[in-house]
C-alpha cells in the first residue's frame, strides 16, 4: 500500500526531530523554520542564575524549575507544531511535570517560561512570545540585555498575552501567583 507524502512542514519537522546537534547546541522549530543555538555565553548564563536563585527561594508555592526543556507548543494555527526550549522552564513542585517527562513535552502545567535573549533578540521578544500566548502558558519572563530590562508578558490570549509590564534593570518587578514575589534585577545589568 502507497503512503501518501508528507506535506512540508511535516518532512521539516520529521528533518528537526532527526537533527544530531553538536554538544552543547541547541535546536529548535519555531513556525517552520529550524534553529541551531550555540552555546550560551557567561552573560546569559549568569542572567539565568539570578533569575533561578531569587525564584527558587522567594516564590510562596515551591517551583521546579528545568534548564532547557523542550517543549512541544501545538495549540493554534500561527505555531502547529513548535519545538521550543526556553532558558528556564518552571512548574509548581506538586504537579512533579518534569519527572517521566520525554525530551519534547507539552507545556500542559508549565506555570512560566524564561528567555534571557542573545544573538536573535527579536525571536525572543515576538516570535517565541505569540507561541507561549498561544500554548497558554501563563507568564513569560524575558530578560533583554540589549534593552537593558525585564518584561513579564501574562494573560494569555487572541495570539498574544494581554498583559505587558517592563521594568528597566535596576527595578523590581512582580511575578503574581503561583509565584507571588517581587524579582529584583539589579544584579542583571
Amino acid at each position: 500500500m502507497a503512503h501518501e507524502p508528507l506535506a512540508p512542514e511535516e518532512l521539516l519537522l520529521e528533518g528537526f526531530l532527526a537533527l544530531d546537534t553538536p554538544e552543547g547546541y541547541r535546536a529548535e522549530f519555531i513556525e517552520g523554520d529550524i534553529v541551531v543555538k550555540p552555546p550560551p555565553d557567561g552573560d546569559h548564563e549568569g542572567c539565568i542564575s539570578v533569575v533561578m536563585r531569587q525564584v527558587t527561594r522567594r516564590s510562596v508555592t515551591d517551583m521546579d524549575v528545568s534548564g532547557h526543556k523542550g517543549l512541544k507548543l501545538e495549540r493554534g494555527s500561527r505555531c502547529p507544531k513548535n519545538h521550543v526550549i526556553p532558558d528556564a522552564t518552571w512548574a509548581p513542585r506538586e504537579r512533579r511535570l518534569f519527572r517521566g517527562a520525554e525530551p519534547w513535552m507539552p507545556a500542559d502545567g508549565v506555570a512560566m517560561v524564561t528567555e534571557v535573549t542573545s544573538l536573535r533578540a527579536d525571536r525572543d521578544r515576538e516570535v517565541k512570545r505569540h507561541c507561549y500566548a498561544l500554548a497558554d502558558i501563563p507568564l513569560y519572563l524575558l530578560v533583554d540585555r540589549e534593552r537593558g530590562s525585564v518584561t513579564l508578558f501574562s494573560e494569555p490570549g487572541h495570539d498574544d498575552y494581554q498583559q505587558i509590564v517592563t521594568m528597566p534593570f535596576g527595578k523590581e518587578i512582580e511575578l503574581p501567583e503561583p509565584f507571588s514575589m517581587t524579582l529584583e534585577t539589579t544584579d542583571l545589568a
